[in-house]
C-alpha cells in the first residue's frame, strides 16, 4: 500500500460504520470521524458557528452553543439551508482532516463519513471506498436503540439515503453474527498488494 492512502468508510444509517472503523483502528489504521470533528469545530470555532447562524438563523445558537436539534430541524427538509451549512462546515472539516493526516505519517488512514460520496467537492478525497451495509431490520433495531427513535422515524431517515455501494471498492456486511475482522484483514492485504480503484 502506497504511503498516505485515504480509505473512506461510508454507508447508511445504522449500517455499522463506527464498528468497522473501530476494528480498522485495532488493526493499526488511524481513523478520523468527520461528525465528531464537526461537533468539535462548532464548539471551538466561533467564526464557523456565526457563519452557520448567519446562513440559517440565529436561533440555532443557545447560550453561545449550537443547538443541534434546532439546526437539524432547519436543514432536514430544506435543501437550500443544508447546502449553505455544508458550504461552511465541509471545508473546515476537510482542513482538519488534512492537517491530522499529515501529522499521522501513516501508511493509510480511514475517514468515516456518511455523505462524502454524495458531494462532488469531496468525492476525490479518498483513494479507496469501503461501503458498510447491514440487513434492514438490523439497521432499524440499531438506530432505534441508539437514538431512541421510533421505527417510522428510522425508516423515514433510511428512505432519504441513497445506496452507493456500486461506487465502492469494497463492501462489507455487519449483521451482528459474522466477525468483521477477517474481512477487514483481507481488504488491508489487498490494498497492500496494490489493488487499484476500479
Amino acid at each position: 500500500m502506497a504511503a498516505g492512502k485515504t480509505i473512506l468508510c461510508t454507508g447508511g444509517i445504522g449500517s455499522g460504520k463506527s464498528a468497522v472503523v473501530k476494528a480498522l483502528s485495532a488493526l493499526g489504521v488511524p481513523s478520523f470521524d468527520t461528525d465528531r470533528c464537526a461537533k468539535a469545530l462548532y464548539e471551538r470555532d466561533r467564526g464557523l458557528l456565526e457563519r452557520v447562524a448567519d446562513a440559517v438563523g440565529s436561533d440555532v445558537i443557545v447560550d453561545g452553543h449550537l443547538d443541534r436539534k434546532a439546526l437539524s430541524a432547519k436543514i432536514f427538509s430544506n435543501s437550500e439551508a443544508l447546502e449553505k451549512v455544508e458550504a461552511e462546515v465541509h471545508p473546515a472539516v476537510i482542513r482538519e482532516f488534512e492537517n491530522w493526516k499529515a501529522g499521522c505519517g501513516a501508511e493509510a488512514v480511514v475517514i468515516e463519513s456518511a455523505v462524502m460520496l454524495q458531494k462532488v467537492a469531496l468525492r476525490d478525497i479518498p483513494d479507496y471506498v469501503l461501503y458498510v451495509t447491514a440487513p434492514r431490520e438490523v439497521r432499524v433495531g440499531r438506530v432505534m436503540a441508539r437514538d431512541g427513535l421510533s421505527r417510522e422515524a428510522v425508516l423515514k431517515r433510511m428512505e432519504c439515503q441513497e445506496d452507493l455501494s456500486a461506487r465502492a471498492d469494497f463492501v462489507i456486511e455487519t449483521d451482528d453474527r459474522q466477525m468483521i475482522l477477517p474481512a477487514l484483514i483481507d481488504i488491508i492485504e489487498k490494498l497492500k498488494n496494490g489493488k487499484d480503484r476500479s
